[in-house]
């Protein structure tokens, strides 16, 4: 007959199995992945300073970004 031992089964033959204890599970309120208003905000965000660093890169340099690599 198996026995618990602080959360872990021994078997009859006195062996520790630590693979009888289920893990806990967390599940997030509002997942930060996929389609969520937090993920569109970010995306939105990194566009906008995207945007903002081309157009100054054009201004200072007085090219696009396909005339400095050429």
């Amino acid at each position: 007959m198996a026995r618990k031992y602080q959360g872990n089964i021994v078997d009859d033959q006195g062996k520790l199995n630590t693979f009888a204890v289920e893990p806990t599970v967390y599940v997030q309120e509002n997942p930060r992945v996929g389609f969520t208003e937090y993920a569109e905000k970010f995306n939105g965000r990194a566009a906008m300073i995207g945007f903002a660093s081309l157009l100054l890169l054009e201004i200072f340099t007085g090219h696009g970004v396909i005339g400095i690599f050429q």
